[in-house]
């Protein structure tokens, strides 16, 4: 099957894949550039960032492609609203949020005719959101890494979703290979969004310790935590997180008070940054349920083309 260009709002991808946002800075500038520039749409991940990394980080990107960039950021962070418009003013392409929902940002996103795409789960917030502005949708099902909303594997969801609103739906959880984004595309999908196939890329700014890790999980080694954040979290087990899960995480002496609101039960920011740093005991190594379909490392460049190489073999 030859995929379609993937539309969202002014927008026009040649490949339909949107590249998911993973924080805290596994999803910068270099991963984001390399995926738009094979035709994809590339994000960076701002939350955890500073305004002026984010600043840093767009305009990198920019110097490196002249693709769709966009941002990711996590609706629960404090400083959401601020990055979302620190990405606007940088003249970000679009903005893409998820980990809660927001109604402010649609307004923001009208004012300066930026696509604002968020992240859900059922097909009452795909309408809401469509009501409300949304250029398009995202629906992650619970094969998805890092935070989830639903127990309900996408492919369940995709047909309800897909029939509830006429913006473009761009489906997410388990896609690891050309089939997957076929059999999306056959069930209603727009296009896709991969996260955890990029996590383990060339070009992800994951430290090579972190990379190794992924590809040493098995299917058995993926849990779901309770994240400080209120949702559960999809990740890999080592030491940090079986102590997340025997509530035994240690809590956090001082707090920065990165979320508006935090359960406190362990610090999230800083065991997301030790993993991406390379610490795979203490850190928190968020992943899709599928990592273990992954068994090398690759550029952006050929895991695109083997996506749509798959693709193209699907009758």
């Amino acid at each position: 099957m030859k995929l379609p260009e993937l539309k969202i709002g002014h927008l026009i991808a040649k490949v339909p894949i949107i590249q998911g946002g993973m924080a805290i800075r596994i999803s910068t500038a270099r991963l984001a550039a390399a995926v738009a520039q094979e035709g994809g749409i590339g994000l960076i991940a701002a939350s955890g960032m500073t305004f002026d990394e984010l600043r840093y980080e767009i305009r990198l990107a920019r110097s490196l492609t002249t693709g769709i960039i966009g941002i990711n950021a996590m609706v629960a962070a404090r400083e959401f609203a601020g990055l979302v418009r620190t990405a606007i003013e940088e003249g970000i392409d679009l903005v893409v949020a998820g980990a809660g929902f927001s109604r402010d940002m649609f307004g923001m996103g009208k004012e300066s005719g930026t696509p604002i795409v968020p992240i859900v789960s059922s097909a009452k917030l795909a309408k809401i959101s469509q009501s409300l502005g949304a250029a398009a949708v995202i629906l992650e099902g619970k094969e998805a890494g890092g935070h989830l909303g639903t127990d309900q594997p996408m492919l369940s969801l995709l047909p309800e979703i897909r029939n509830a609103v006429t913006i473009p739906v761009i489906a997410a959880g388990g896609i690891m290979n050309g089939r997957d984004i076929v059999e999306a595309i056959r069930l209603g999908a727009d296009g896709v969004q991969m996260g955890t196939r990029f996590a383990a890329s060339l070009e992800s700014n994951g430290s090579p310790a972190l990379k190794e890790f992924y590809l040493k999980a098995k299917p058995e080694d993926v849990v779901l935590i309770q994240s400080p954040v209120g949702l559960p979290g999809r990740a890999i087990k080592n030491p940090f997180a079986e102590k997340i899960l025997e509530s035994m995480a240690p809590k956090p002496e001082s707090c920065d008070a990165c979320l508006k609101h935090c359960a406190r039960n362990f610090c999230i920011i800083q065991a997301l940054i030790r993993a991406q740093q390379g610490d795979v005991e203490t850190g928190l190594v968020f992943t899709g349920e599928y990592i273990h379909k992954i068994h090398e490392i690759l550029p952006v460049k050929e895991i695109v083309a083997r996506l749509i190489k798959e693709a193209d073999e699907v009758s």
